[in-house]
Formats: structure tokens, sequence, C-alpha cells
């Protein structure tokens, strides 16, 4: 398969109407086809996984083309400057979040990019340290101390008014709440300082956490807490 066919299909399965909605997200329409994700998930089953041939997918510069080429790529073949390759041709949030929760936080040394990313300038580097944050909290068993060293970096890092940074900020904040009811209180104490900083955007970020925070219970048969507000949440 080339990467010609491989557009050629999805010009063939594109929506005027889908792409509609992700030139709403942000992307230029010129980069846009207009290809479902669940198709596009079906798909990236069928496409080459040579890495090299992925990143000349990638560079074809679709939006598509790129969630496929996250889709099919095989994370223990990626090296550093493979990340930093496809971060810089990162333009919207489902992609971003894609890369990171599908590559990112597979690599062994992901917490080095948290580090990084969280000082950021750049609006998808900061958005994507934060959510590898949200994410690290389901990908592996956090220790307390891992868990106040985020929220740390959540309470230092997140005064940035731009809405996709402070929509990861809020998720981070509470996807580590949902970790146990230690955590929660944790996280809870956090959006507490949080909403008394003189930062809007920590204000933001704190009472848009605390809506679901303080709904967080514990039931019986699930590892992480949920919210009470779930069907599960309120049988439980």
């Amino acid at each position: 398969m080339t990467i010609d066919e491989i557009v050629s299909y999805l010009f063939a399965h594109a929506s005027e109407k889908f792409k509609a909605n992700v030139v709403k997200l942000g992307i230029p329409e010129d980069c846009s086809i207009g290809v479902p994700t669940t198709e596009l998930r079906k798909f990236a089953k069928q496409i080459p996984k040579d890495k090299l041939f992925l990143k000349e997918l990638w560079q074809t510069n679709y939006h598509e083309c790129k969630i496929l080429a996250v889709l099919a790529m095989k994370p223990k073949e990626c090296t550093n400057e493979d990340i930093y390759f496809f971060m810089e041709g990162i333009q919207s949030w489902d992609l971003c979040d894609l890369f990171c929760k599908t590559i990112v936080i597979k690599m062994a040394d992901y917490g080095t990019f948290i580090q990084e990313w969280i000082v950021h300038k750049d609006l998808f580097y900061k958005r994507a340290a934060f959510t590898l944050i949200a994410s690290t909290s389901t990908h592996v068993t956090l220790t307390i101390d891992e868990i106040k060293g985020y929220l740390k970096l959540i309470e230092t890092c997140s005064d940035d008014e731009r809405l996709l940074v402070k929509k990861a900020a809020s998720w981070a904040l509470r996807e580590l709440g949902k970790t146990d009811e230690v955590a929660k209180t944790l996280s809870i104490e956090t959006a507490e300082k949080l909403k008394k900083s003189t930062s809007k955007a920590q204000q933001w970020i704190a009472k848009d956490a605390l809506k679901e925070l303080e709904l967080l219970v514990k039931v019986e048969g699930r590892k992480r807490l949920i919210s009470a507000k779930s069907k599960m949440g309120r049988e439980g």
C-alpha cells in the first residue's frame, strides 16, 4: 500500500459534515479530509507499520494521515527524536491527546517529557504535559509521593490562560484524584489552593476540577474512584 493509495482511500470515505466538525477543532481546512475516527481505527490495522513509511504519511500534513500514523506506530520503535518529530506537527488537541496516550506514555522515560514540556511556551507541548499527567494515573500505579509531585507541578505550572491548557490541567487534577481516597483528598487540597490564587486561569481550573472531585466515591469492584452521579456510583 502506497501513500497515494491511503490518501485516495481516505477521500473516498470522507464526509463533508464530519470535515466541518474537524475544522472546528482548529485544524486548517486544507489539512482535513473528513473521515470519522472510527473508520480510521479500522483502516489503521491495514496500513504498513514501518516507521519511516508512517513518518512519510505524517508529512502529507493531512490530519487523518497523522491520526493513522499514530494508531499504526509501534511505541517500542520510537526514539526521543521521533517524539519531537511528531510533536512539531501537532495542530489540534485531539491529535495531541491521542499521541500522548498512544505513544508517549509508553516510552520508558515519559516522565522527562512531563518535566520539560510543562514549562514549555508552545500550546501543544504544554497541553501534552498535563495530558501525560492525566494519563499516567491510569497507566501505572502511582505512589503517594509521585501523586504529590504531580499535584505540585499542576499547582506551580498551571497559570496559563489558554483554554486547551486549562482544560488539560483540570483533567490531570481530576484523574489524579480518582486514584484513591487519599489522592482525592490531596487533589481537593490542591484545587482549593488554586481557587485562592490570584491567577484567573488557576481559579478556573480549580472550580472546574472540584465539580467532579467532590463527587468521587469508592465503589466495590472498581479500583479507581468514580463519580457519584454515574449509574454505578448511584448504585454503589
